[in-house]
């Protein structure tokens, strides 16, 4: 990329300037218009254009690009994202022949906490974190990371405030209540009225011509809503 030249076409002839600066690759504005069609590209691979917005295809982008050397910069960078160890070395408080002292913290605490473990039982905790080949690690960040004290749901309800989204209405047939029958005669039960102990719709129960007994005020009660 060091050899890069500026180029400046004349009616006659090409004049070579002169190489351009180490680390130098594009021009921002140059740079950005290349991302932001692959950028474009990408989104339409996945059948999802049509929810963006046309304009933002249209606007100039602002893309940062910075040489990265050998890479060991990113590398560091990248790495406690990629992969964690179980535990940090700055935890270990002491290490003998028999024991491991280490510091740690509950789920969902500020307090800190040492434990004393064999260091068989210590070994055995921290294999339990190694993945088995073929697999990798990746820490989240935000409400996916473990010590997020944000409620899913609440996290769902701030997305829909924020984007205006609908939920679907569930299609759940309504279930017809149970018919309700005389447990004396076997006939219909017809909700009348709700009879408590000492109401006064007693005689008006008589006067249907059944008995006023216990029997027919908990038949009529039965009959609820």
């Amino acid at each position: 990329m060091r050899e890069i030249l500026r180029c400046v076409r004349t009616p006659h002839h090409h004049a070579f300037l002169s190489t351009a600066r180490p680390g130098f690759y594009l021009p921002v504005r140059a740079l950005s218009r290349i991302v932001r069609a692959k950028f474009r590209d990408r989104i339409d691979t996945y059948g999802r254009l049509e929810e963006i917005p046309g304009e933002v295809w249209s606007m100039e982008w602002n893309v940062n690009c910075r040489p990265a050397g050998d890479g060991s910069g990113a590398l560091e960078y990248l790495a406690p994202y990629v992969f964690k160890v179980a535990i940090s070395e700055h935890r270990i408080l002491d290490v003998n022949a028999h024991d491991v002292r280490f510091r740690y913290q509950k789920p969902h605490s500020t307090r800190v906490r040492t434990m004393t473990l064999p260091i068989m039982e210590f070994l055995r905790r921290f294999l339990q974190h190694v993945l088995p080949r073929g697999f990798m690690k990746v820490r989240y960040y935000g409400f996916l990371s473990p010590s997020s004290s944000v409620p899913l749901e609440d996290v769902k309800a701030r997305i829909e405030l924020a984007h205006g989204f609908a939920g679907p209405t569930p299609d759940t047939p309504l279930e017809a209540a149970a018919t309700l029958h005389c447990r004396h005669c076997g006939g219909v039960l017809r909700f009348s009225r709700l009879v408590l102990p000492g109401d006064s719709a007693r005689g008006w129960l008589g006067s249907l011509g059944g008995p006023v007994g216990a029997s027919a005020v908990l038949s009529a009660g039965s009959a609820g809503p």
